[in-house]
């Protein structure tokens, strides 16, 4: 599990904290004008000056938290508050909406699928919202290859976004941030059904660790995507904050819908999975009830015979009394005591074949 970072009781508000491992910052800036869009890549701050009172509309997309020399020069050029900065840097942040003057912060995460192993990979995105330019600062740069706002910045790049404000560029990225939740669940759903046939077929002590394994990473998925419903429904809501308009909350509803979607498929996918739990416990206690019957029919067969055994075992003398096991004297005495052992065998396990004693109930039939 993640290492989380947080600063020291009674240390000054709006401390940043860097892990010595962060990634270094990089810096893009994305500008249009509805007509023609500008990619500067790995800029300075100090470069984004001219864009921020302009007329066009600017993502400033910030990858990886670098380091606190980077931030100064940040919230001079960006004049952003201590305690915003806390929440952009300081990871990991609830996902919340909060109003700084006139700017909007929205604080969210975005997971992506591994490659090549199980599970996911999650990082806090942070949006400032302006009437001219968007920030975004976002956790780790190892994962921006992989991440959902490629799309975003492809369509910037080919300059069909469409519409052509602030609001709209976050809700295509708080939307795409959300969409990207459902290749997760979809590896998840592949996962579940691999287990189920595992759990039924042959489960074993390491069946049992991959059922916790994904029951964590289950409750962490919903950790990251249950605080973003109520930041969406509070976006999506009219209200008279002149930063997201009326028509973008509209569109903020259908990226509500889909968060309820993503919840949904978690808890679903919780419930199967405990839901697995149950059938392990099952499919172990009904093995161990097969291997005690067949120990049972095993014993049950040979308990006659051990009667039989110990009775001739016994050390009397035929000679001293015509009494005294007579059998010892016989002609056929030990074939006849072999064949009585037999019949007693064959007929114990005939009784118990017939009484259904060799069905086998550890699998578990299918319609």
């Amino acid at each position: 599990m993640k290492d989380y970072f947080h600063e020291r009781p009674g240390s000054v508000p709006g401390t940043l904290i860097f892990d010595e491992n962060t990634s270094p910052a990089q810096l893009a800036l994305f500008d249009w004008d509805g007509m023609e869009t500008q990619t500067f890549e790995d800029i300075e701050p100090e470069a984004c000056t001219p864009y921020l009172e302009s007329d066009s509309v600017s993502w400033i997309d910030v990858r990886g938290l670098g380091d606190g020399q980077f931030w100064q020069q940040m919230g001079k050029v960006f004049d952003l508050h201590p305690l915003l900065l806390e929440d952009l840097v300081n990871t990991p942040q609830r996902p919340k909406v909060e109003e700084y003057d006139d700017r909007l912060v929205i604080i969210s995460r975005l997971v992506v699928p591994r490659d090549n192993k199980p599970g996911f990979d999650s990082q806090q995105i942070g949006f400032v919202l302006t009437a001219n330019y968007l920030l975004t600062v976002r956790e780790r740069l190892d994962l921006d290859l992989r991440d959902s706002f490629e799309p975003v910045r492809e369509r910037l790049r080919a300059n069909k976004l469409g519409r052509c404000s602030v609001d709209y560029l976050a809700y295509t990225l708080i939307d795409a941030a959300i969409d990207g939740f459902f290749p997760v669940l979809e590896q998840y759903g592949e996962r579940l059904a691999h287990l189920e046939e595992e759990v039924v077929a042959e489960p074993t002590p390491h069946t049992l660790q991959k059922i916790y394994q994904l029951r964590r990473e289950l409750l962490e998925l919903r950790r990251a995507i249950w605080p973003q419903r109520s930041v969406v429904n509070l976006l999506s809501r009219t209200g008279n904050d002149p930063i997201v308009s009326t028509d973008v909350r509209l569109y903020l509803r259908h990226c509500y819908d889909h968060v309820l979607q993503v919840l949904e498929m978690v808890e679903t996918y919780r419930e199967l999975a405990s839901g697995l739990m149950d059938v392990y416990l099952s499919a172990v206690s009904n093995k161990t009830n097969e291997v005690m019957k067949v120990l049972t029919v095993i014993s049950t067969i040979f308990i006659p015979l051990t009667f039989l055994v110990g009775v001739y075992g016994m050390n009397f003398n035929p000679e001293s009394s015509p009494w005294n096991m007579p059998e010892l004297n016989w002609y056929w005495g030990y074939p006849v005591f072999w064949a009585v052992t037999l019949v007693i065998a064959m007929g114990s396990a005939i009784f118990f074949w017939r009484r259904g004693w060799f069905e086998t109930t550890s699998g578990f039939e299918e319609d």
